[in-house]
């Protein structure tokens, strides 16, 4: 029985291998009712909307979706809207696991939906082990994993920096694809490992505020929390990047940089869901303890960059700075989400003036004036 297994595992993941990784993938929120239940019904409508918009993949139950707050039945039902949606699409879904013991992760991948294409897996966090360690577990979790592994490298969460080295036998590892690339700064290891890949290894930008860097250093890809509020815009920046459009990359990368600061002014996910719930995307920006509800002042700060990101989208497709409502794109008061008219008036403006720096504090009491 055991070698039937090991053939239908050695059959299903050479069959996921030929996958590719590239594009915009979304790690998705979970949102809960103000009563704190699972909300199925908005988790639906994200997962459409990202996928309508340009993504070309869905991540469930990767920490934006705040997975160690859920009971087994609300990830059992997260997977199943999210494998739902990405079938629909003809998209991947990619499915978090993992923790910082290795027999425990080597039980969760055994365990993962084969509805997904790829496992997601963290450097083990808070033990911190030497990059020898690191290796291991990784061999030990591909070996058993009836999925291809896509590394998620993020010190500040894990506690431990990978080098060069560490990385580049990471990914000479049998099962292991890709790895979600968040080292917080783009230093040596970075540009060296872009410059002289592994063959048939993808590298997927995971920091939102350098994404538009880790794009033009050659990352096929992204995977990003900040594109649960502006899908639109970074599936428009990955491809940009990827067809070697610079100009308009580089005007579209700068714009997003103030909003994914503004995304992660306080935890993540708290301000993501304090956007989409003032949007109207979701029915409440309810999180879990310990996390707590965004401020005020931080999530008014999200939506004006939002607009402000939105509007510079349109110029960079138009090649005009035409008022709202003229010319070709769309208006961000009317790009598919209600804005708070205030801000959004705010962060529009504060692009038409050539001011892309200030989306803090001051444009808020602007927008509230």
């Amino acid at each position: 029985m055991r070698r039937i297994f090991d053939l239908d595992l050695m059959l299903y993941r050479d069959q996921a291998l030929g996958m590719d990784l590239s594009g915009l993938h979304v790690p998705l929120i979970t949102p809960f009712t103000a009563d704190d239940r699972l909300d199925t019904a908005g988790l639906e409508r994200l997962a459409d909307d990202v996928l309508s918009a340009g993504a070309v993949g869905l991540v469930a139950l990767g920490t934006t979706g705040e997975p160690a707050t859920l009971a087994a039945a609300e990830k059992r039902a997260v997977l199943d809207v999210c494998a739902q949606a990405c079938a629909d699409h003809g998209a991947m879904l990619t499915v978090g696991a993992g923790s910082n013991a290795t027999a425990a992760t080597v039980a969760a991948v055994g365990e993962v939906d084969r509805r997904a294409g790829a496992v997601l897996v963290v450097v083990p966090y808070y033990t911190r082990p030497s990059a020898a360690g690191v290796i291991a577990h990784f061999r030990a979790v591909a070996a058993a994993s009836p999925l291809p592994v896509i590394v998620y490298d993020v010190p500040a969460r894990t506690g431990r920096i990978l080098g060069f080295d560490a990385v580049t036998e990471l990914a000479a590892t049998d099962g292991v694809v890709g790895f979600k690339h968040a080292p917080g700064v783009l230093g040596d290891t970075t540009m060296r490992l872009l410059a002289d890949r592994a063959d048939g290894v993808a590298f997927l930008a995971g920091d939102d505020v350098t994404v538009s860097a880790t794009l033009a250093l050659g990352a096929d890809g992204a995977i990003l929390a900040s594109a649960n509020v502006a899908p639109r815009e970074y599936a428009a920046l990955v491809a940009a990047w990827a067809a070697g459009r610079v100009d308009e990359a580089r005007t579209l990368g700068h714009a997003l940089v103030p909003l994914a600061v503004a995304l992660f002014a306080e935890p993540n996910p708290v301000v993501i869901k304090a956007v989409l719930a003032a949007q109207g995307r979701i029915a409440s920006p309810a999180v879990r303890l310990p996390l707590l509800t965004a401020s005020r002042a931080a999530t008014d700060s999200a939506l004006a960059a939002f607009a402000a990101a939105v509007w510079e989208r349109r110029i960079g497709l138009s090649g005009t700075r035409d008022e709202p409502g003229e010319g070709s794109g769309e208006d961000p008061l009317q790009a598919g989400v209600e804005v708070d008219e205030g801000v959004a008036e705010a962060g529009v403006a504060a692009v038409q003036r050539g001011d892309r720096g200030r989306w803090g504090g001051d444009l808020v009491e602007r927008a509230r004036e």
